[in-house]
């Protein structure tokens, strides 16, 4: 068997006129086995940031350690050759009204700190959240994304910015990410800067889709922010946004905002690159201080993806599922939030009462029912270690 080993650089970035193409590579060296590759892209729901997240994460008076949070799943997130969720906050400073929750959301520069020591590779920011401090808050907010060597899509600083489609390069699998919301909150669109935020726009989605794959992209995976909040299943629109973007060429399709999980599936494509796609209506919740039963409750989703440089085909190979728990309370460090995986991961600083174990167990139990229910079991299968 003959193995090409190429080596490249980490995260080297490349500008084109209307495409930016990111190379992910988290480890040193890519090994091609029988001309093929294949890749694996983790997603989670919604990265949230109430007032009891930040008092918890307090170590002074002004400086917070998220990091802890993601202790028992980090594993599963820097694995994975791309990792990507929906930053459903703004870091606009506390100069710019003070570090506050729901509902208008201004969250320490050090939760996005903590999702870069943790994996993350991309951010997406297109929310009803995005427009909580103004142009003002997402511009500091990208800012602190792009210095912390993340990246972002939803949001922009220019027009130029806005057109510029992000594709990355993860191990020879090019891979478009487009990412709009619903809308924001009420909080008004500054006049002529509509590039600011990705609006859902079946034209603006049809033109982004078309420059995805002129300058390159081989799959086109689509995050969207909609539907109703609380909801288990998908309503109407939702469903005709999907149903839409498939018309138009989407490969995977990814959902936010509901807070609680949907339902996901495989789908037939249309002019796309894979033939059988793949869709999650609703990601959930992966950190916030919503304590509901289904609020509190995430996964960490992670698609297969194998590519054959012979015959150029790229297909889903399979997806993998991992149930989480958002757990507050005191530990042996003191008060935490901390994210458990359904995987049994030992964890001696938590003590978990009867009560909570319950309360876990039940929201791995609802989602591996809200994950199973419509899917062809084939290709999906839940994580274990």
């Amino acid at each position: 068997m003959k193995i090409a080993i190429i080596t490249i650089s980490i995260l080297s970035f490349f500008a084109f006129n209307s495409s930016s193409t990111f190379r992910i590579e988290k480890s040193n060296r890519i090994n091609y086995h029988n001309n093929s590759v294949t890749i694996s892209i983790s997603v989670v729901g919604d990265l949230m940031c109430h007032a009891p997240q930040f008092d918890y994460a307090r170590v002074e008076k002004d400086s917070f350690d998220f990091s802890p949070v993601y202790r028992n799943v980090k594993k599963y997130l820097e694995s994975s050759d791309f990792t990507f969720g929906n930053l459903e906050t703004v870091t606009a400073g506390k100069e710019s009204g003070g570090y506050t929750g729901y509902p208008f959301f201004n969250t320490p520069a050090s939760y996005i700190t903590a999702l870069k020591d943790v994996g993350f590779d991309l951010l997406v920011t297109a929310n009803n959240h995005s427009l909580d401090r103004s142009e003002k808050g997402i511009i500091r907010t990208i800012n602190e994304i792009n210095s912390r060597n993340l990246k972002y899509v939803g949001t922009y600083t220019s027009q130029r910015d806005r057109d510029s489609i992000r594709i990355f390069n993860v191990k020879g699998i090019k891979i478009a990410v487009l990412a709009y919301s619903y809308g924001t909150n009420g909080n008004p669109i500054p006049k002529g800067k509509d590039y600011l935020i990705n609006l859902i726009d079946y034209d603006l989605i049809r033109k982004d889709i078309q420059s995805a794959k002129a300058n390159g992209g081989e799959l086109v995976l689509v995050h969207f922010h909609f539907g109703e909040e609380y909801k288990r299943e998908p309503v109407l629109f939702q469903k005709e946004v999907v149903k839409k973007t498939i018309e138009l060429g989407a490969d995977i399709i990814i959902g936010g905002h509901p807070h609680v999980l949907q339902p996901v599936n495989f789908y037939k494509t249309n002019n796309a690159k894979l033939d059988s796609g793949f869709v999650a209506y609703s990601m959930g919740n992966f950190f916030s201080n919503q304590r509901d039963r289904y609020k509190d409750a995430g996964m960490i989703l992670t698609l297969n993806i194998k590519k054959d440089f012979t015959n150029d085909k790229i297909e889903i190979s399979e997806v993998q599922y991992l149930p989480t728990w958002v757990f507050k309370g005191n530990t042996i460090i003191g008060k935490e939030y901390v994210i458990m995986p359904s995987t049994n991961i030992v964890d001696t600083t938590i003590s978990l009462t009867k009560t909570e174990n319950e309360k876990m167990n039940q929201a791995f139990n609802d989602t591996r029912y809200i994950i199973t229910k419509y899917t062809n079991k084939v290709k999906l299968r839940e994580h274990r270690d």
